[in-house]
């Protein structure tokens, strides 16, 4: 596993439960002696994600005892107007489809910047250093607020409004899924993989009846078919 010899300073990790945050989250607890977690419950489809976080926390406690004594409070943010106001395929049982936008029916718009000011917020109050998130502009659907010119304007705009340094760090910018495994295997070996696959959920539809090589999900929608074809370029590699 590579760790840090001397982690220090804090973070506050934006903690959905899938994949790619629990690999954030194993991130920051590699670098960081002070590790906060957050959550946001905005009706989402795939709602199931949520019971998801604190099983995936205690497998990282008890895999990792270094880990799980820097590993601090957990913080739900309760964010059902969000919801009510999005008519996407993430808040609705509706298609997953392209709109005419060229974005596709699951991007919920301004999540991410309502996601972060709330995270800046509550990283003030905690005393912690830094934010880190799982957005991506390599294997993603175009969202604009995952992008990283975005998050630099976030950024930006949360260290003049709180007067106080405020970065939002992403370890997975650049990384397409198979890269995100890759990244998991370095930081926590075999153990944070069998945690990933058996623990997270990713599924837009929230699927957790099917049981695959790669986790659980309906295999269709994009998410798992990303997950899915990660999967099998990150296997193909190792073994």
């Amino acid at each position: 596993m590579n760790e840090p010899s001397a982690p220090s300073g804090s973070a506050l990790v934006l903690f959905s439960g899938g994949q790619d945050s629990t690999v954030c989250l194993a991130w920051a607890l590699a670098r960081y002696d002070r590790v906060e977690t957050v959550g946001f419950d905005y009706g989402q489809r795939h709602s199931v994600e949520l019971t998801c976080r604190e099983p995936v926390m205690a497998g990282l406690r008890a895999c990792y005892p270094d880990w799980g004594r820097r590993l601090g409070q957990d913080h739900m943010v309760p964010l059902r107007a969000l919801g009510e106001m999005s008519e996407t395929a993430m808040t609705r049982e509706t298609a997953i489809e392209f709109e005419q936008s060229g974005l596709p029916s699951t991007f919920v718009p301004g999540r991410n910047l309502i996601f972060l000011a709330f995270a800046g917020a509550l990283a003030y109050r905690l005393g912690v250093d830094r934010l880190v998130g799982g957005m991506c502009e390599t294997d993603y659907s175009g969202y604009p607020d995952c992008r990283r010119a975005t998050l630099d304007a976030l950024s930006e705009a949360l260290t003049r409004g709180l007067d106080r340094p405020t970065p939002i760090e992403t370890p997975l910018m650049q990384l397409d899924k198979a890269g995100t495994w890759r990244l998991a295997d370095a930081l926590g070996g075999e153990r944070l993989i069998d945690l990933i696959v058996e623990g997270t959920h990713t599924c837009y539809l929230g699927d957790r009846s099917r049981r695959h090589e790669w986790g659980y999900g309906c295999a269709a929608c994009p998410a798992c078919d990303l997950r899915a074809r990660g999967w099998a370029q990150y296997r193909a590699r190792v073994g």
